[in-house]
C-alpha cells in the first residue's frame, strides 16, 4: 500500500472539514451570493491572481480548520469571465519543512507555458522564533502544483518579517519585490533580480519608512505590488503601524499606493505621497494582474488583520471573510480610479427600478428599491440646493454626502457593540454612485471609481428596506438591478 504523504494527509483533513461543516456554513444568512468566500474556515489575502491560458486564477490564504489565523493553505478559484467561479482543488498545503507553519502570500507568473507560484514559507521553532523563505511551486495544468523548494533565503538587513513576493519579467530579466521589516523595525519593500527566476540577488530596499522624503511610515510593509500604468510606475503596499491622521488611516492597518518611477539599476523608487485605495472599514492586501484585454485588475481582502475579526457573527457558522469584487484600475490625473469590472453587469438578473429622482426635503422608501443582493446606480446627480443626501441600507449602513462640507461618509452599525461608526473622505462633488450589496457586504464606487468604500455589514436578515433622504433638493437617475 502506498504511504500517504503529508501533503495528501492535510488535503484529506481539509476536505473532511468542508464536508463536516458544509450544512452549517450554507445555513448562514450572511453567506454571500457573488463574492469569493472560503468553503469553511478563514480566508484572508488574495494570492497568485493571474489570467493564465484564458482562465482567471485567484488563490487565497486559507485556514480550513479554524476561523482564526494559523498555518495557511492556498485555496483556489477559477473563472473564464470574472463572474462565474469554480472552487478548485487545494493549491498549496503547508507540508514541507520550509513552510510547515504556513504557505504565506505570494504571486503567480507565466513562464513559457508553466504557471509558477512564488510564495513565503513560514516556519516557527519551539520558542516561537520565526524564519521565512521565498519558495516556488510550478504547474503545467493550473491545478496540480509541484514544489521546487526555497529559491530565496532571508538577506542581511531584515528581520524574519519578510514575505509576500510579487514577481514580474522585463525581457530576459526577472524582478521580485518582497514586503519587509528592516532590523531597526521599519517597513520596507526589497527588490531582487534574477536571470531564470530561480537564483535571486538582492538589489536593495526601493521604498520604505524613512527612505527618501518619506518620514516614519510604519513598522512593516506587507503585500507589495509593482506595475506600470499609463507609463507611470505604481507601488501598492499595505503598511502596518500608521497612526490615524484626520480622516486618513482610520483602520488598524492600511492599503494604498505610491506613483513614481522605478530605477532597477539604482534600486530606487522615486515617488509621491501615499494614497489609500479604499476608504471603507474592510480592505487590505490587494493584488493586481493584467489580462488579455489589456486591463489592470485588482482584488482585495474585505477585512483588516487584528480588527475585531473574532467578533464577526459568521464565526458561529464556521467561516469568516471574503474577497472584494474584481476592479479595473485606471490612472486619471495622477489618481488611481477603481471601477467594477465590466463583466459584473452579467450578474444583473432583472431591472427592478429605472426612474427619475426629484426629492425636496423628504425621505422616501422607493418602490422596488429593496433587497439583499443588488446593484444600485444613481447618476446625473444634481445637488444644487442640497445640504445633505443619504441612502439608508437595511438599517445597518448609511451613505451620506454633505455638499457644503464636501464630505462623503459611510456609517455602519458596529458588529461589535451595535453603535454607529463611520469612515469618511473629502469629495469635491458627487456626480455618480454605484453600490453593490451582497447579504453582508457593501461596496460603493463614487464618480466612476474616484473613491471606493468597502465594508461588511450584518443587518437583520429579514430587513430589506432601503430609503433615500434629501435635506434640500436631490435630482438624478436611479437604477436598481437584482443580482
Amino acid at each position: 500500500m502506498k504511504a500517504v504523504t503529508k501533503d495528501q494527509e492535510l488535503r484529506n483533513l481539509a476536505y473532511a472539514e468542508i464536508q463536516q461543516h458544509q450544512k452549517l456554513v450554507e445555513a448562514d444568512p450572511y453567506r454571500l451570493l457573488y463574492h469569493l468566500m472560503p468553503p469553511v474556515g478563514l480566508l484572508n489575502d488574495p494570492n497568485g491572481v493571474i489570467q493564465w491560458q484564458g482562465i482567471y486564477h485567484v488563490f487565497y490564504q486559507w485556514m480550513p480548520f479554524d476561523t482564526d489565523h494559523g498555518a495557511k493553505f492556498w485555496g483556489h478559484y477559477t473563472s473564464t469571465d470574472l463572474v462565474n467561479w469554480k472552487h478548485e482543488e487545494i493549491g498549496l498545503t503547508p507540508s514541507e519543512w520550509f513552510e510547515k507553519n504556513g504557505c504565506y502570500s505570494g504571486s503567480a507568473i507565466d513562464h513559457e507555458g508553466e504557471l509558477r507560484l512564488y510564495y513565503t514559507g513560514n516556519v516557527k521553532d519551539e520558542q516561537g522564533e520565526r524564519q521565512s523563505y521565498q519558495c516556488l511551486a510550478t504547474s503545467y495544468d493550473g491545478s496540480v502544483f509541484h514544489k521546487k523548494g526555497v529559491v530565496l533565503e532571508l538577506p542581511d538587513g531584515y528581520t524574519a518579517h519578510f514575505r509576500d513576493p510579487k514577481v514580474w519579467k522585463e525581457g530576459s530579466d526577472w524582478y521580485m519585490v518582497v514586503g519587509a521589516q528592516s532590523t531597526d523595525e521599519k517597513g520596507m519593500v526589497a527588490l531582487f533580480h534574477s536571470k531564470d527566476g530561480l537564483e535571486w540577488s538582492h538589489l536593495g530596499a526601493i521604498a520604505g519608512s524613512g527612505i527618501g522624503s518619506l518620514g516614519e511610515f510604519g513598522y512593516m510593509w506587507e503585500c507589495p505590488d509593482l506595475f506600470t500604468l499609463n507609463e507611470q510606475d505604481l507601488l501598492i503596499v499595505s503598511p502596518q503601524g500608521l497612526e490615524a491622521d484626520g480622516l486618513h488611516y482610520q483602520n488598524v492597518y492600511q492599503a494604498g499606493y505610491f506613483i513614481g518611477k522605478l530605477d532597477c539599476q539604482k534600486a530606487a523608487f522615486e515617488h509621491g505621497n501615499f494614497t489609500e485605495l479604499d476608504r471603507g472599514f474592510d480592505f487590505y492586501a490587494p493584488q493586481t494582474t493584467s489580462d488579455d484585454k489589456g486591463r489592470r485588475l485588482l482584488i482585495g481582502w474585505m477585512s483588516v488583520p487584528d480588527q475585531n475579526e473574532q467578533e464577526h457573527p459568521t464565526i458561529k457558522h464556521k467561516w469568516i471573510h471574503n474577497l472584494t469584487l474584481p476592479r479595473e484600475l485606471t490612472l486619471v490625473n495622477g489618481k488611481l480610479f477603481q471601477a467594477p469590472a465590466e463583466e459584473l453587469k452579467e450578474l444583473r438578473k432583472n431591472q427592478a427600478v429605472d426612474a427619475e429622482v426629484a426629492l425636496s426635503n423628504e425621505k422616501i422608501v422607493w418602490p422596488g428599491l429593496n433587497g439583499k443582493t443588488m446593484e444600485l446606480e444613481l447618476t446625473d446627480i444634481d445637488l444644487a440646493n442640497a445640504q445633505l443626501v443619504e441612502i439608508g441600507v437595511r438599517d445597518h449602513a448609511r451613505i451620506i454626502y454633505e455638499p457644503a462640507k464636501k464630505l462623503f461618509t459611510l456609517a455602519r452599525k458596529s458588529y461589535v457593540d451595535g453603535n454607529w461608526e463611520k469612515r469618511q473622505c473629502k469629495l469635491s462633488s458627487l456626480l455618480s454612485l454605484t453600490v453593490y450589496l451582497d447579504h453582508s457586504s457593501i461596496e460603493i464606487f463614487i464618480n466612476g471609481g474616484e473613491e471606493v468604500f468597502s465594508a461588511r455589514i450584518f443587518p437583520d436578515p429579514e430587513n430589506e428596506t432601503i430609503f433615500i433622504l434629501a435635506d434640500g433638493t436631490l435630482k438624478g437617475n436611479l437604477k436598481k438591478w437584482d443580482l
